[in-house]
């Protein structure tokens, strides 16, 4: 639930390897028990529901439509899928306005079939993440509807009302998202005070303070987990720590979702990660924790203690510049290795223009990107229709949905070459641009397709034991190249070469080496002579 915003560049440009090993007071055992937990080198396939695929009819993706693709993730190759929000709501914000917490929206399923999901997905060992929302609900939640009722009602306190300050003043000077620079308070006119909601205004803010606020969450969360879920995606999780204090001049107009960083937030995370702590099979969580600060950012993974995984944003927004990407891998790396933390690598989501939109729109450099992407030491997230090489939808005005502008990467997937690519119905948004042949069936019939470059670097990953546990260590390479070694201690190895310019590019090459991976598929195990072509990437093996 992000904005896009242009991010400074920052962090060291210096030669590292991967995540260092080592323990801290308290946390051995712990750390000792997940040392190779699945989530830390996992590929996790991302599924916006509402345009994965429809079961029902309606022209809406729904959760049976879910289940009768997962056969195209098994042989896509990834670990995991991450399911966009599925819970009850009235679809302000298309699902992150939670009415309640522990059901299905009716417009995906029900828990029964949820459970046939699950069960359909672990038997095909895919992994399941649900898309949790801690920091705000509906305004159509029942604690909320008890919480405006009355200023003594009990649940009063569980959101956060202020009245306006003795200068007819908000009580800060907050703005919400998506609301074009309006304060983030709203009046309430059964009580005659302001509610504070950073997002829309039917999303009010929880009150985590409240001690009976966390407990009730926390309930949540084992609901889920009890069902056999074996993570969660938390969403802006870094909100639900509050200080109240004015925005410094000029930093309000751009709201304050990106500049909340409250040490209480530490606190509340770490008994969430206890409550996750408790049930066996290394359950996980990777929050959304949007701040412009890469260094806090890495505060959020706390001692092993707080968060498993925290999503790079300062990478997504980083331009296609083999220096620029460079310096934010290597910042990344130098943050997170002293914690022995787990990097993730994304680029593209449901609340951001896709990668191939954002870089120009070359497949080419699509391709290139899919090869850094699932090459860098961590886990590594993919946005369903990344491996189809897909552009945003143009959306006509009369069809724009989304408060907050993401129709065009929301857009329906095509699934064949059928008038309705594969859908019963119309649907809800329209598709995106070049789907006679950017669908999932011309794809898989095509071995030169970007869907099977994404097969082959996924099964790549389960080959070879340095793209999954190596360390990284950079290589010398003209400007423009990203080139890498991935290495284990046990003398597996692969060398990766990224060209992010549009002109070929020479390159000190290992000797005696072949090529695992490519973007051109035609010169995969053939010896890499050194040329890499424009907007090319290769991984190579030591014969």
């Amino acid at each position: 639930m992000i904005q896009a915003l242009t991010l400074p560049e920052s962090g060291h440009n210096t030669t590292l390897g991967a995540r260092q090993s080592g323990t801290a007071s308290g946390r051995s055992s712990i750390r000792a028990m997940t040392a190779h937990a699945w989530h830390k080198s996992a590929v996790v396939y991302q599924i916006y529901p509402r345009s994965f695929a429809d079961g029902s009819g309606d022209g809406i993706g729904d959760l049976e439509g879910v289940i009768s693709k997962l056969d195209y993730l098994q042989w896509l190759g990834v670990d995991a899928i991450w399911l966009s929000p599925i819970f009850p709501s009235p679809m302000a914000d298309f699902g992150y306005d939670v009415s309640d917490y522990c059901d299905i929206d009716p417009l995906f399923g029900d828990l029964r079939i949820f459970d046939d999901l699950l069960a359909e997905a672990h038997r095909r060992r895919l992994k399941v993440m649900l898309d949790w929302v801690p920091n705000h609900t509906s305004i159509e939640h029942p604690w909320f509807v008890e919480s405006r009722s009355s200023l003594d009602n009990p649940k009063r306190d569980w959101y956060i009302w202020r009245d306006l300050q003795p200068n007819g003043e908000y009580p800060n000077n907050w703005t919400a998202s998506f609301s074009d620079q309006q304060p983030a308070w709203t009046l309430d006119p059964t009580t005659g005070q302001y509610y504070l909601h950073l997002f829309l205004p039917e999303q009010p803010d929880l009150n985590w303070e409240h001690h009976d606020v966390e407990a009730a969450m926390l309930d949540t969360i084992r609901f889920w987990l009890d069902r056999g879920v074996d993570g969660l995606r938390m969403d802006v999780v870094h909100l639900i720590g509050k200080d109240f204090e004015d925005d410094p001049d000029g930093i309000a107009p751009l709201n304050h979702v990106q500049f909340n960083d409250v040490p209480v937030t530490h606190e509340h995370l770490r008994h969430i990660r206890s409550v996750i702590d408790s049930y066996q099979g290394d359950r996980t969580s990777v929050g959304e924790v949007y701040l412009l600060d890469e260094r806090k950012m890495a505060t959020y993974y706390g001692d092993d203690d707080e968060l498993h995984m925290s999503f790079n944003f300062a990478f997504l927004w980083t331009s296609w510049d083999a220096a620029k990407l460079k310096k934010r891998i290597i910042t990344t790396l130098e943050l997170l290795g002293p914690r022995d933390a787990t990097p993730t690598w994304v680029l593209s989501n449901h609340d951001v223009p896709r990668h191939r939109q954002r870089y120009g729109g070359s497949e080419a450099v699509a391709r290139a990107a899919a090869v850094m992407l699932l090459t860098l030491p961590g886990t590594a997230f993919v946005y369903q229709g990344e491996e189809l090489g897909l552009l945003d939808a143009v959306v006509p005005p009369e069809r724009v949905v989304d408060p907050g502008g993401r129709d065009g990467c929301r857009a329906p997937i095509p699934w064949n070459n059928t008038a309705d690519r594969g859908w019963q119905a119309d649907p809800w948004l329209p598709f995106p641009p070049e789907t006679d042949r950017r669908n999932v069936q011309a794809q898989q019939a095509d071995t030169n397709s970007i869907a099977h470059l994404y097969r082959r670097l996924l099964a790549a990953r389960r080959t070879h034991s340095a793209l999954v546990r190596g360390t990284l260590t950079w290589m010398d390479a003209p400007d423009g190249v990203l080139a890498y070694q991935r290495a284990t201690s046990a003398g597996d190895r692969c060398w990766v070469f990224v060209n992010t310019t549009g002109s070929p590019q020479t390159v000190a090459v290992p000797a005696a080496n072949t090529i695992a991976v490519s973007t051109d598929r035609s010169q995969e195990l053939m010896p890499f002579g050194g040329v890499l072509s424009a907007d090319a990437a290769v991984v190579l093996r030591p014969i």
